[in-house]
């Protein structure tokens, strides 16, 4: 099969191109960036951005399916002008639109844990708003909604490392905010599977790792995986709430009010729907065992 992964360069892309080209299929990888990424050879690559349609349109012709990857951290601010519209809404649109004037047949949704029109933060209710435009398009289409992703170049353990400085960590809430975090190495699987079995067309997927932990929990993972044991003080939401609105102006920090409302709900799954490829939790890869440190 063709298949153009848009955001064919970052953290899942690239793994998830090496995975469909190792399963015999032509791989086409489009990002802003294409040139600087380690893909294999037989992987094409595309220069475009989601949000501005001429630049992707003839990324898509004579493509077959197209995985939709590009999406902006829900962990960290936007960055240079983009917005949660502008990529998450827009550019689904623009790929959409562009799949249907070039005949494609297929598209799998990256989505997130919680999508919703109406939800809480801009990231979640654009997320929400995609999913609405993928389902009432003529594609053949999946959504798939992680929780937080992680593994190597990942952003989920470094996010959590500038939250919880060593030694003493403040934590809004206490860190209870629950996470359900997978390895990058188990759900590329699950997102080629989806690309090849029909078995998956006009579903919408949760997907979760094998264990809930808090943000605390994270936290004292990923510092004792560093070397700096932390004990984490909490602080009630209502302040940290203020201190965030103060502190999201400053140059380098990494949460805004958005990041802040996203730690107010948990990142979890009602049914982890990893039995629908065959998987179950006793088949992946904890945070504890990436990290290599005892739980």
């Amino acid at each position: 099969m063709r298949v153009l992964v848009t955001g064919g360069t970052g953290f899942i892309g690239e793994r998830l191109c090496r995975e469909l080209d190792d399963r015999g299929h032509d791989v086409t990888a489009l990002a802003r960036n294409p040139d600087d990424a380690a893909l294999p050879d037989g992987v094409a690559r595309a220069t475009g951005d989601v949000s501005a349609y001429d630049s992707i349109e003839s990324a898509f012709e004579d493509q077959e399916a197209v995985v939709n990857l590009v999406a902006l951290s829900p962990l960290f601010k936007p960055k240079g002008g983009a917005t949660h519209e502008s990529v998450h809404l827009h550019g689904t649109e623009n790929v959409v639109r562009a799949a249907e004037e070039h005949g494609l047949t297929r598209i799998v949704q990256m989505s997130a844990l919680g999508a919703d029109p109406d939800g809480p933060t801009a990231y979640i209710r654009t997320k929400g708003q995609a999913e609405h435009v993928v389902t009432d398009s003529d594609l053949d289409w999946t959504i798939v909604r992680p929780s937080v992703v992680f593994g190597e170049g990942g952003e989920f353990v470094s996010f959590t490392k500038k939250l919880t400085p060593p030694v003493l960590a403040p934590l809004p809430g206490g860190g209870k905010t629950r996470f359900q975090p997978i390895w990058v190495g188990d759900i590329v699987p699950m997102l080629a599977d989806c690309v090849e079995d029909d078995d998956h067309v006009g579903e919408t997927y949760e997907i979760g790792g094998p264990e809930v932990l808090t943000l605390a929990q994270v936290a004292k993972r990923a510092r004792r995986a560093a070397g700096h044991p932390v004990t984490v003080v909490p602080v009630p939401m209502a302040l940290a709430g203020v201190g965030l609105k103060v502190a999201g102006s400053i140059p380098g920090f990494p949460m805004g009010a958005d990041q802040y409302r996203s730690l107010k709900f948990d990142n979890t799954t009602a049914s982890n729907d990893i039995g629908a490829f065959g998987r179950s939790e006793g088949d992946l890869t904890t945070l504890s065992d990436y990290l290599g440190v005892d739980m």
